[in-house]
């Protein structure tokens, strides 16, 4: 971190105000050798946590550096590796909880960004969603409020934005660990006043993971991702040799390989496996029953659950 940009920070962090010309040269100074270093994040963060009333300009830059700097700090890049999922999480749970909305719409956009991230910082920031949803209070960056005492409309935008991301637990889809959570939500706020979102929410991801189709499978691990790059990135290797010895020591490889570039339709056991995904199977059914009577009560979210699956043939 330059001497100028440490200096800034901690001229900032004495008065708790940015002003739009310091801001700038943050900005300017952060990415001056085109990514931002450790260093930097962390006095970014220590700004934050002095700010008296961070506004929409702000949480852009913050969301921007740090996402910048856990993504594609080091390579490979829309990677994050458990060395800086382990400094995201001390730097946010410094005090136990999510402060600001600045921290909160960070967490989100990295997992909504990434390849993939690793299951501790996945759980971390489904964990921190959820108590911001029942215990928070303050503006989030989708705008409204995030309120204790009902689900809003803009967290009905976050947690929808955190399920269904590309890195997080279901991989573009709704997991186990997701729907639960959506219940836990339903079951704690069923006598509220919740947005009119909030319903279509819950049915859209309970439904989906009881009848989607998630391609696990589509994660790449961070040392894989960093072994292909190194590949691709050594024009000493014989890529036809390799692809031809891939080929012939796995057909799943072939067939994937002709998916991608068009020669031939999706996979037999890929579309067996979706095809499956469709239906409710007994297992899932035996979930959601035990889901639904875990309070003692069938309320008229869980029904409006029901008669869309009865209605589809999954019940």
């Amino acid at each position: 971190m330059s001497i100028i940009f440490s200096d800034l920070a901690a001229r900032v962090s004495e008065d708790g105000v940015i002003a739009p010309e310091e801001l700038l040269s943050l900005r300017q100074m952060g990415w001056g050798d085109g990514r931002i270093h450790r260093g930097e994040a962390e006095a970014i963060f220590a700004i934050n946590n002095v700010l008296t009333d961070p506004d929409a300009a702000w949480v852009d830059f913050f969301v921007e550096a740090i996402g910048e700097f856990v993504l594609n700090g080091t390579e490979p890049r829309l990677m994050c590796d458990k060395d800086e999922a382990d400094w995201l999480i001390g730097q946010i749970d410094h005090d136990g909880k999510v402060d600001s909305m600045a921290e909160l719409e960070a967490i989100v956009r990295i997992v909504e960004r990434a390849q993939n991230v690793p299951e501790k910082l996945k759980q971390y920031a489904q964990d921190q969603i959820e108590k911001a949803v029942l215990t928070g209070t303050g503006p989030t960056r989708d705008g409204g409020v995030l309120s204790d005492t009902f689900i809003s409309a803009a967290e009905c935008k976050l947690l929808r934005r955190l399920i269904f991301a590309s890195g997080g637990c279901g991989t573009a889809a709704v997991s186990r660990f997701d729907a639960e959570m959506l219940f836990r939500l339903k079951d704690a706020t069923k006598d509220d006043a919740n947005a009119p979102e909030w319903a279509d929410l819950f049915i859209d991801g309970v439904a989906n993971y009881l009848k989607g189709f998630n391609f696990a499978h589509a994660q790449i691990s961070h040392e894989r991702a960093a072994e292909l790059e190194a590949f691709v990135g050594d024009n000493s290797v014989n890529v036809g040799r390799f692809m031809r010895g891939m080929a012939k020591a796995s057909p799943d490889f072939a067939n994937a390989f002709n998916v991608v570039f068009g020669k031939k339709g999706l996979g037999a056991g890929i579309a067996d496996r979706a095809a499956e995904g469709e239906v409710v199977t007994n297992k899932e059914n035996a979930w959601l029953q035990g889901m639904v009577d875990a309070d003692g009560d069938l309320d008229a979210i869980e029904q409006r659950l029901i008669d869309r699956l009865a209605a589809e043939g999954d019940l």
